[in-house]
């Protein structure tokens, strides 16, 4: 319980240091992902602040709370009180600076806490990595970089990039990896996304399951590609409400021994994905 509540209180310092800063949101969301097999229930509380130091130099610092709760059929007993509840925490600290009038660097530390129900030391990670972005003229801009994410399931180095391109005043298209976006928006309160994007997560068991004779788990992993149609709707000068509904393909829920290389499925299904959330922002 000390690790747990010294790891809290490290995680909560970034945003408590930037309560004077020039903007912040607030935003929860509440997603459920059914399959034949599984229900995923996921609920998440987001607060980011951001200060823009001068001309050339920006800070975004954002904290995320996640709660997933895993439902299996009635009849796996085996799994009706195991393996059914995770937490994660995160403090994501980004710093841009604009190099050359048309070049800007993204410098990213993300430290992640992602735990079944007891919380110790092997359990936080250091992701992040950097992102160039470059502008080629006012319409279209180019992002490459390295990052280390948990896409797959578990913390690996990987490169990212983009192209985006502004088609109008109210729409743009990016494409890349790990993820795409199209927006639209046909009035200045509504804003609809069509989104594509690769998706993980791991987290380390509280004690060793059984896989068979020869090899126990010890980690589960999350890992998805999610296509979805959403809906933003800014109600007043502050606050936002948006629905998200879509499908998630390449579906895997895993769990791992620990030499992380052999593994057995649960078998999660590709399915439906429908999330709603409330975002205030200052």
């Amino acid at each position: 319980m000390r690790i747990k509540t010294l790891a809290n209180l490290l995680f909560m310092i970034p945003i408590l240091n930037a309560s004077a800063q020039s903007g912040y949101s607030l935003e929860l969301q509440i997603k459920t992902q059914p399959t034949e097999k599984i229900t995923v229930n996921e609920t998440g509380l987001g607060v980011t602040f951001f200060e823009n130091i001068d001309s050339k130099n920006k800070i975004t610092n954002t904290f995320r709370y996640k709660n997933t709760e895993v439902n299996y059929p009635l009849e796996n007993y085996d799994l009706q009180n195991n393996l059914n509840h995770f937490t994660s925490f995160e403090n994501d600290f980004e710093f841009s600076h604009q190099v050359t009038e048309k070049t800007k660097l993204n410098l990213e530390i993300n430290p992640t806490v992602n735990f079944e129900n007891n919380l110790g030391i092997s359990d936080i990670s250091l992701l992040g990595g950097f992102e160039v972005n470059h502008s080629i003229n006012p319409t279209n801009t180019i992002r490459f970089g390295v990052k280390r994410m948990m896409l797959f399931g578990k913390p690996e180095l990987l490169p990212t990039f983009s192209f985006y391109h502004q088609i109008n005043p109210s729409a743009f298209l990016e494409v890349g990896f790990p993820n795409t976006v199209i927006s639209y928006s046909n009035t200045s309160r509504n804003r609809f996304r069509f989104t594509n994007s690769f998706n993980g997560n791991y987290y380390n068991l509280d004690r060793p399951s059984v896989l068979n004779d020869l090899n126990e788990a010890t980690k589960v992993s999350f890992s998805q590609i999610t296509t979805a149609i959403e809906y933003e709707r800014n109600m007043d000068a502050n606050w936002f409400i948006t629905l998200k509904g879509g499908y998630e393909s390449n579906k895997k829920y895993q769990l791992i021994n620990p030499s992380g290389d052999s593994k057995f499925d649960l078998n999660s299904s590709n399915g439906y994905i429908l999330s709603i959330g409330i975002k205030y922002k200052q």
